[in-house]
C-alpha cells in the first residue's frame, strides 16, 4: 500500500535501504539517551527485514524522514516498531500520518489488535499522546515482554 499525498509518499520499503542510515542513527541515540540498555527493546535493522514484518518509509520530496514497522504475530495480533520520525521534521503531523497508515495496513491484512511497547520516561510523553489519542490504551505486557518501570505497553482494538 502507497499512500501519496502533495511531496509526502508512505511506502514499503527495505529496512536495508542505503539512504535510511540517518534515521536509524536518530532512532538509536533517542532510545539510548534516557533508557538503560536493559529496557531497550527495538529491533537491530538487519532483523526488520522478516517476512513477519512490513517496514515503512515517510519520505517527502525523495528524502527519508520517518519510519515504522508492523511486526505481526499469531493470526489477528501486530506490534508497532520502530517508529521515528528525524527531529527537525516534528510537529508537522507526520508521526500522526505513519500512524494511520500502518493501523490502515494493519486493518487490510485483517489485524484485530495492535500492541506497542512504548518508555515511560518523559522524553517519551509525545508517543504516548499520540498513541493515546489515536485510541491506543494502556495494557499489561504482551508477548515475550515482561514488566519493566522503564515500558509501557499499550494496545489497540481494530475490530470490536
Amino acid at each position: 500500500m502507497i499512500q501519496q499525498t502533495g511531496d509526502i509518499r508512505i511506502a514499503t520499503e527495505s529496512p536495508l535501504g542505503t539512504d535510511l542510515a540517518l534515521l536509524f542513527q536518530r532512532h538509536v541515540e533517542a532510545m539510548h539517551a534516557d533508557t538503560p540498555p536493559e529496557s531497550i527493546h527495538m529491533m537491530p535493522r538487519e532483523a526488520l527485514l522478516s517476512p513477519a514484518i512490513d517496514f515503512f518509509v515517510l519520505r517527502r520530496a525523495g528524502g527519508p524522514i520517518a519510519m515504522g514497522a508492523l511486526k505481526r504475530f499469531g493470526d489477528a495480533d501486530g506490534e508497532l516498531k520502530s517508529m521515528h520520525v528525524l527531529a527537525e521534521h516534528r510537529g508537522q503531523g507526520l508521526s500522526r500520518r505513519m500512524l494511520d497508515h500502518m493501523i490502515e495496513h494493519a486493518l487490510a491484512a485483517g489485524l484485530r489488535r495492535l500492541f506497542l511497547e512504548t518508555g515511560a520516561q518523559p522524553s517519551f510523553r509525545a508517543a504516548r499522546g499520540l498513541y493515546e489519542r489515536a485510541g491506543f490504551t494502556d495494557c499489561p505486557p504482551f508477548g515475550s515482554y515482561r514488566p519493566d518501570p522503564n515500558s509501557i505497553f499499550m494496545r489497540l482494538d481494530l475490530i470490536a
